[in-house]
């Protein structure tokens, strides 16, 4: 799953090194229009459904977290 997760975020942002980062919200790496785009394709491939609520920093900050956060649903 996680190379699943790794693949979705490269597509969106090819820019960001999604391996090193483990601040991506709190360093502004990613913009709620990113976090929106990675929701939806998350909710989409996973088949899970990714709530506001859960729309918190810590669950977006690194790939492990979100990981985490798709296991969880």
């Amino acid at each position: 799953m996680r190379e699943d997760v790794l693949s979705i975020l490269t597509s969106i942002r090819p820019d960001v090194d999604f391996e090193k980062e483990t601040a991506l919200i709190d360093d502004g790496i990613l913009a709620s229009l990113d976090i929106v785009e990675i929701v939806s394709q998350f909710n989409d491939e996973f088949v899970v459904d990714i709530s506001v609520d859960d729309l918190l920093p810590e669950n977006f900050n690194t790939v492990d977290a979100m990981v985490e956060l798709i296991e969880s649903m």
